[in-house]
């Protein structure tokens, strides 16, 4: 395929004419679908508005881990050449996160407007046949037993119904998927009249991104790249209505606050205010509707965590749901979405609140928390590998039953593989890679088969998404399939691979 997105708006359809349909096309609806779509399943991405990608992005950062995620669909190093990489992430005074030591193939994070991640991610749906229907709104959903019917209105006003076995709602934080099967979103707003603008600077800003707190103001300006940048503002004097006209002016002052200089800012192409909430859904599936990114939480955009979380929940979701659509794992298998997923965007809720909470502290013990806060993480390792993990998702790990290996539920790094391969070369396939030691062997057309670059005797079965799944200790001869070895595969494991 050519890389020009299918085009069109919803039509009139019979039951189930595609297995998934994904309502939102951000990040995160973009990922979900290219990944259902490359493991063969029929899904159609449904898209509010026309077909463009706007300029206008919220999202400035690229995590590790997201990147490792990437990688893991042949899109890092394309997005790397479009991005620039930082080792150190400032987020207020002296408190910074060094990535330059992170135990991952990107040790840093990536400045690149989101509009970028956006097009590589489109282009990979499209060649993977995912079918668009843009100027296509939700308006509604009625759930069978054996699938899911949205009523829709098309370009024109044209109302129609689209029906799938399985429907996900990506669709931001107003999302219309949530709404339609009753789920709340509790929460509360945490910081008002946040203003943004793409401005050009007269003068440099002399770090790559560019972040302060002082007194009572805040400032963030990070580059585009084609001569604007954005800047992100907030001043607690200046408690407006998300409606109340806004200036260029405003903006400058703020940064001179908060920054000490305004560069010059002048030319602004667009200016806008906003009002930034932390909020989290209480379930992350209701029958056949999921919901990913923005429509399952949203929080404040400190730490630059919001897309990368979106994204991981997506590669999450993705293996998982296409195993059950095309009959090779049960439907329980996606209820391990919801346990693995929704703690990780609780914990993103306390980090980044906290991280304003921060940079926002004015009273005397609010201020002496920030100090002790800025000391253990300069001075404590555990505490700072902490946090580091957490911000850039490297430390994410999920639940594993009891009596398990220590590693099943962790990450699993981009290792060394016999052959001169890595890891995350070999997960492009989609599939489960059980990683065995030199000379063991496993018969099954079920799974990608790799052994150790090094002599380690471990063997380990890796999930599509990059986390342990299984795992023994000193494994030799023939592992499972009718080998001799006593500490055998578990067999439902190979019938979760995405061929």
């Amino acid at each position: 395929m050519n890389g020009t997105a299918h085009q069109g708006t919803a039509q009139a359809s019979t039951p189930h004419d595609r297995s998934v349909i994904v309502v939102g096309a951000g990040p995160t609806g973009l990922l979900l679908a290219g990944d259902l779509a490359a493991a063969g399943v029929a899904v159609t991405l449904v898209e509010r508005r026309s077909h463009e990608i706007s300029n206008l992005s919220r999202a400035f950062v690229v995590h590790a881990r997201t990147l490792e995620q990437l990688d893991a669909r042949g899109l890092a190093d394309g997005i790397e050449e479009k991005g620039r990489p930082l080792d150190r992430l400032r987020l207020f005074g002296r408190l910074s996160i060094d990535l330059s030591r992170l135990p991952s193939r990107f040790q840093h994070l990536l400045v690149i407007p989101q509009y970028e991640v956006e097009k590589a991610l489109e282009r990979r749906a499209v060649d993977a046949g995912v079918a668009f229907a843009y100027e296509t709104e939700v308006l509604g959903l009625v759930q069978g037993a054996d699938g899911v019917t949205l009523q829709v209105r098309g370009k024109g006003g044209k109302r129609a119904e689209m029906s799938a076995t399985y429907v996900v709602g990506t669709d931001g934080m107003r999302s219309v998927v949530r709404g339609a099967v009753g789920l709340p979103f509790p929460g509360k707003s945490v910081i008002r009249s946040v203003v943004l603008a793409d401005v050009r600077l007269a003068e440099q800003p002399e770090n790559l991104l560019t972040v302060n707190a002082v007194g009572d103001a805040f400032a963030f300006i990070a580059p585009f790249g084609d001569g604007y940048h954005r800047v992100i503002g907030w001043h607690r004097a200046r408690n407006v209505p998300d409606s109340e006209p806004l200036e260029l002016d405003e903006i400058k002052e703020i940064a001179r606050l908060a920054l000490g200089r305004d560069y010059g800012m002048y030319d602004a192409r667009w200016m806008s205010r906003f009002h930034s909430d932390e909020r989290q859904a209480p379930a992350y599936r209701v029958g056949r509707v999921l919901l990913a990114g923005d429509a399952a939480h949203v929080h404040t955009p400190a730490g630059g965590q919001g897309m990368n979380v979106g994204l991981q929940d997506a590669a999450n979701l993705g293996w998982k749901l296409a195993a059950v659509v095309s009959g090779r794992a049960d439907d329980a298998l996606l209820y391990t979405y919801e346990a693995e997923r929704h703690p990780v965007g609780k914990a993103v809720l306390r980090s980044s609140g906290g991280i304003v909470r921060m940079a926002m502290a004015k009273r005397p013990w609010t201020l002496a928390a920030r100090a002790a806060a800025t000391g253990v993480l300069g001075r404590v390792g555990p505490a700072r590998t902490r946090a580091t993990g957490q911000i850039t998702g490297i430390g994410v790990s999920y639940p594993a039953p009891k009596g398990s290996h220590p590693l099943v539920g962790k990450r699993v790094p981009d290792v060394a593989l016999a052959g001169g391969t890595r890891l995350y070369e070999v997960l492009r396939a989609g599939q489960f890679v059980l990683i065995l030691p030199e000379g063991t062997a496993y018969k099954s057309d079920g799974l990608r088969v790799a052994h150790w670059a090094s002599g380690r005797r471990t063997a380990l079965l890796v999930r599509p998404d990059g986390y342990a799944a299984w795992a023994a200790r000193d494994v030799t001869g023939e592992l499972g399939n009718g080998g001799d070895n006593s500490t055998d595969l578990p067999a439902e494991f190979a019938s979760y691979s995405l061929r």
